[in-house]
């Protein structure tokens, strides 16, 4: 049996599946990755001005038209054939009465417009912009818009819904994942480095459990030591040969 054929079998038989997604799974939309987006205009701006606490009070402007951007350009990708078999390995899952439980470190909307349910958004999203001081939460859509709106309850400043250098992750997105990852009996971790915590501590709980790990990968990562199966592939092309 071939390692494809082993990670469907896992799939097939798993009751309680946790999906874990990095940058790699949204790269092959077309969407850079941080680093990668800061050409062009944005070339000679520090990440820290432009991801940090500091660099949002010391220029919101700037700051919120840099998301801005990133937004409309996500807006203008579509999800890959690897979100796709995500979705409908969920729909599938639901009607046998299993369940498909997706967490992720992207800031993308890809998973949700192919038809998952993101259980959680470890960083946050773009498209989830909310007030600074009474945090009240905005539209999607308004994550779009240039120059910065204001709140419309308390007219303060708006700000990205993303999590940035020097926060904590949003509570409620990681006692999310923490319970998704309790109680799965197989994770498919895809197209993450595995470096950035607390969130890389996610699959080794798994692993510490015994759950078996599927990675989904071009490269070794610092996580394919957990994996029961590593699939050098990336996901657009791996995921629907395994799902099917």
């Amino acid at each position: 049996m071939t390692d494809t054929e082993r990670a469907a079998e896992l799939i097939a038989h798993a009751e309680r599946t946790v999906v874990f997604t990095g940058a790699g799974m949204s790269a092959e939309s077309g969407i850079p990755t941080f680093r990668d987006a800061l050409v062009g205009m944005w070339e000679n701006h520090d990440p820290m001005t432009l991801a940090s606490p500091e660099g949002w009070t010391a220029d919101r402007d700037l700051v919120w038209d840099w998301y801005a951007q990133r937004a409309n350009d996500v807006r203008r990708v579509d999800p890959n054939d690897g979100h796709i078999a995500l979705a409908q390995l969920a729909v599938a899952a639901r009607i046998d009465g299993r369940a498909v439980r997706v967490i992720t470190q992207n800031v993308d909307d890809l998973h949700e417009r192919a038809g998952s349910t993101v259980a959680s958004h470890l960083h946050g999203s773009l498209f989830a912009p909310r007030c600074e001081s009474c945090r009240r939460p905005e539209s999607a859509d308004t994550a779009l818009i240039t120059p910065r709106p204001m709140c419309p309850l308390c007219c303060d400043s708006l700000r990205p819904g993303v999590v940035w250098f020097g926060e904590l992750l949003p509570r409620d997105a990681w006692a999310a994942a923490s319970d998704a990852v309790a109680a799965c009996d197989l994770m498919i971790v895809i197209g993450t480095s595995g470096v950035v915590q607390p969130a890389a501590s996610l699959p080794e709980r798994a692993h510490v459990e015994g759950v078996p790990i599927i990675e989904v990968n071009p490269e070794p990562s610092e996580l394919t030591r957990l994996a029961t199966i590593r699939l050098a592939g990336s996901a657009a092309e791996t995921l629907p040969r395994v799902i099917g």
